[in-house]
């Protein structure tokens, strides 16, 4: 028998001033708000919404669940909640400390937590006497350490490496002339990734120290080489002595005197003052001659 949920229930839909009286009691003064209607949720089961005015909790709802038993015509409150509505404000989802480091978080001191069942690594190999065995477990993956990478590890490697600043396809590969694999920089990695990367040992290019791809490429490349312009002669420096302006001391510091620019009205000038005492000298050394006298001489 399949039983049908009604599309309303009068005596949950008429409690709503009961769900409210309950909410008041529990919720910050306040904080209740208008009435946003009432959802049914099993038969004889509903939850009557109230807007949440907090202003910590934009977006929220209260909800209060009422419920009545079969033939009855009052209803009883189960819960209080307040829960987030369509465009609740969320905190973002919580992650564990592990699953929110990224690459480049880790600094000087930190240390990650071992992971057991790193899908990147597998178990090393040790030393079991027959060479060709140890020398391909020495060549592709080293002898000695608990756990190396694995094809997995190797492939995610390979595939971060090639698409980042150091492979083919970068602003300084695609405009170098030449690439990696003919520097004599260019130092080959050892194992299976040998064959399509090494690292730069130029300390001119941008990538030394760093894994390099074989078609990456820079300016700094061992067997590259441009015109070099050559210099422009520039002769040696000429002085010309006969421009400077040479000025006597004596001149110069009078120049500075504060008077001197604007000498005063009431002073008479200095070269007429000299002109007037050499006439008054050169009158005093003449002699007066009595013939020279404009009078007749009388016997």
């Amino acid at each position: 028998m399949t039983v049908t949920t009604p599309k309303t229930d009068a005596v949950l839909l008429a409690a709503a001033d009961l769900a409210r009286g309950v909410l008041e009691e529990i919720a910050e003064p306040g904080t209740v708000g208008g009435h946003l209607g009432m959802d049914l949720l099993e038969e004889r089961l509903g939850m009557h919404w109230f807007e949440c005015t907090s202003a910590g909790y934009t977006g929220w709802r209260w909800g209060v669940s009422v419920a009545r038993v079969p033939r009855a015509k009052v209803a009883t409150v189960c819960e209080t909640n307040l829960l987030p509505g369509p465009d609740a404000v969320l905190a973002p989802e919580w992650l564990p400390y592990a699953d929110r480091l990224a690459p480049g978080d880790l600094g000087a001191g930190d240390v990650l937590p071992f992971r057991p069942d790193d899908p990147f690594l597998e178990a090393g190999f040790e030393a079991t006497g027959e060479e060709e065995v140890d020398r391909m477990a020495l060549f592709e993956l080293g002898l000695g350490r608990p756990r190396v990478l694995s094809a997995e590890g190797r492939e995610a490697a390979a595939t971060r490496w090639y698409d980042g600043d150091n492979g083919p396809t970068s602003e300084v590969a695609t405009k170098a002339t030449a690439q990696c694999t003919t520097c004599g920089y260019f130092l080959p990695m050892a194992g299976a990734l040998r064959a399509t990367f090494g690292v730069c040992a130029n300390e001119w290019s941008p990538s030394d120290g760093r894994v390099v791809s074989l078609d990456h490429g820079c300016g700094a490349h061992s067997e590259t080489d441009m015109d070099h312009p050559e210099p422009t002669p520039v002769g040696d420096p000429i002085v010309d002595e006969f421009a400077v302006d040479l000025e006597p001391a004596e001149r110069a510091s009078r120049a500075t005197e504060p008077d001197a620019a604007q000498p005063d009205a009431a002073q008479p000038d200095a070269a007429q003052t000299d002109a007037e005492q050499t006439d008054a000298k050169q009158s005093d050394a003449e002699p007066t001659d009595p013939q020279s006298s404009d009078d007749p001489v009388t016997d």
